[in-house]
This record gives structure tokens, C-alpha cells and sequence, in this order.
């Protein structure tokens, strides 16, 4: 079965929502980028999440969901593209390896100082990134052992919009449910806030009673049906996730570049050539003596200062 992703609204319109399976595009980074199982599992839930996110917002350009750990887990990143193309990649610590099921508190947050970040990087040029931070504690300093509470805060403090998701990955799928409550125009609150805050309150009862079994075996379709099948669901279907990296030689060239030639010759005196992997889909680059001249030849236009390699 391919990836699946839905949208929809439920009864009066108070509750919007979004569900994802990602199966293909999980498959594919699974094969090209091997991490430790809890890591694997971590990256999973990111990549349904940043779908969730996505197709939950209004707005042209690419979702990028970041979990700085400061445990086992140095770096995780999921990329969610306008077209709902996916690329993840994490890195561990060296010395300080994750070991089997390892709990997310204690993957991310073993010392407190861990975060989450989202940034909104619009398409249109000249429009500037919006950047969202979050710990990975609770307000009263307890670490969180779940991405979802993660996101469920990053959702009260920054969006102020009531929110209820779960999310799940194993080896074969990584999945995701997200219930909002629909906001009024302007951001305040519905018409009638009574009738939306029991609509929304409705709507989390019923996710509530989901199992992590059924959130990873279930088509979005037949989820819906079975959680909210008195609701008169309104589904609308957007672009269907795929895996894409957005790697070329052309971008890890403009790398280079702003590297300077002089790290470049460097390199190229000590190995012979210039090899760049790429860390979400494992494409390996190699720039030789000839290849790395055509770089710093007269006349070559030079990469603008936000340019990035991959």
C-alpha cells in the first residue's frame, strides 16, 4: 500500500484534522539511511509529524521540524516540501550511542537542554523564514517522554490552537493523527465557542480511544470511518507524500564555493579529490582537479549567502 493523506473537517465545521500513513517514502529513507532502532523510530514520527504540520497550515514553502538533543541524539531533522515531498536524516552522539528501545526523554532530553524547532521557510524569494521554538519539558521542568506532547506544546504556545495528535512508526509505516480545533477569522475564537470547545472536546474523546496498532495497520480512510463515523466527515485528498531529497550535484557545487578555494585546494591536496555525501539520502558528490577549477573559474557566478548544499 502507498503513502495516504487526508484532510477533513468534521460536522459544523469547529474540528479540522489531518491524517497520514507514510509506507513508500518511509521504506525509502529507511533504505538509504540506517540509524539505531530508537533513532529509526524518532524519525518515523517526524516525518508523519511534519506532514500533519504541513497540511495543516496555509502557506507555500517547505516545513522543516528539528529536534536538538542533548543525549544519545544529536541532531534529527524532517523536511516536509510544498509538494508533500519527505526527506529525514538524524546523528548520534560518538560517544554516547543510543542502545536499542531508548526512551525519548532519555534519546533527546537526558539532560534537560533539549528543543524543538520549526521553521517555515516560504518559497517566494525575499520572504523571511518564521522560526518556532520549544523545550522538551513540560511547564514544570518534567521532561516529556513522547514527540507528540512535544508538538501538542509547540501548538498551545505558538499557534494557540487547541490540538490533540498521536503518532507511531515502526519498520514498516509511520503514521499520524492531528485534531485541531478550527479557529474564528482573525484568530479569535469561534462564533460560538460553547458549541466548537464541545465539537473539539468530542473529537479528542473519540481520537483518544485510538490504539497504536490501529494508527499503524489502518488506511487515513478507514481510520476516519471507524473514529468518526456520527461525525459527517468532510474529506479533502491534497498531493500524496513521496520520498525527495533535494540534493544535486549543482547545490553541493555552491557549498564548495562559499567553503572558499582555498578549503577546497586544501582538500584536494590531501586526497586527490572532494567527496560529499548526502546526509538525508546517502548521494555521494566527488569534485576532482578539473571539476574543482570549473568552480573558482572567472566569471563563475558565486551562490548567495543563504544558499545550502543539500
Amino acid at each position: 500500500m502507498s503513502d495516504s493523506l487526508l484532510k477533513f473537517m468534521l460536522g459544523d465545521g469547529n474540528v479540522r484534522g489531518v491524517a497520514v500513513r507514510l509506507r513508500d517514502s518511509w521504506q525509502e529513507m529507511r533504505r538509504r539511511r540506517r540509524h539505531d532502532a530508537g533513532v529509526q523510530e524518532l524519525l518515523g514520527e517526524m516525518s508523519a509529524a511534519s506532514v500533519l504540520l504541513a497540511g495543516s497550515l496555509k502557506f507555500d514553502g517547505t516545513l522543516i521540524l528539528q529536534i536538538h538533543g542533548d543525549g544519545p541524539l544529536s541532531l534529527a531533522v524532517a523536511e516536509c516540501q510544498p509538494d508533500f515531498g519527505l526527506r529525514a536524516t538524524a546523528k548520534a552522539r560518538e560517544d554516547l550511542q543510543p542502545t536499542g528501545e531508548t526512551d525519548f526523554a532519555q534519546l533527546a532530553n537526558l539532560h534537560g537542554a533539549g528543543r524543538c524547532v520549526i521553521t517555515l521557510d516560504p518559497r517566494q524569494p525575499g520572504q523571511q523564514p518564521y522560526q518556532g521554538i520549544v523545550g522538551l519539558s513540560d511547564a514544570d521542568g518534567h521532561a516529556l517522554h513522547d514527540l507528540a506532547s512535544v508538538l501538542r506544546q509547540y501548538l498551545d504556545q505558538s499557534e494557540q490552537i487547541p490540538s490533540w495528535l498521536m503518532l507511531a512508526a515502526d519498520e514498516h509505516s509511520a503514521c499520524g493523527l492531528l485534531v485541531q480545533r478550527m479557529p474564528g477569522d482573525g484568530g479569535s475564537v469561534a462564533a460560538e465557542p460553547g458549541r466548537a470547545d464541545e465539537d473539539f472536546s468530542r473529537a479528542v474523546h473519540l481520537a483518544s480511544t485510538l490504539q497504536r496498532s490501529e494508527l499503524l495497520s489502518l488506511d487515513p480512510q478507514e481510520l476516519l470511518r471507524r473514529l468518526f463515523w456520527e461525525e459527517q466527515a468532510r474529506v479533502f485528498t491534497p498531493p500524496q507524500p513521496r520520498f525527495h531529497c533535494t540534493c544535486s550535484k549543482q547545490r553541493v557545487a555552491q557549498m564548495l564555493r562559499m567553503l572558499g578555494r582555498d578549503e577546497v585546494e586544501s582538500v584536494l591536496a590531501e586526497r586527490g579529490e572532494v567527496d560529499v555525501t548526502c546526509e538525508f539520502c546517502g548521494a555521494g558528490y566527488a569534485f576532482d582537479l578539473v571539476d574543482a577549477a570549473q568552480l573558482f573559474r572567472a566569471g563563475v557566478d558565486q551562490p548567495p549567502a543563504s544558499s545550502t548544499p543539500q
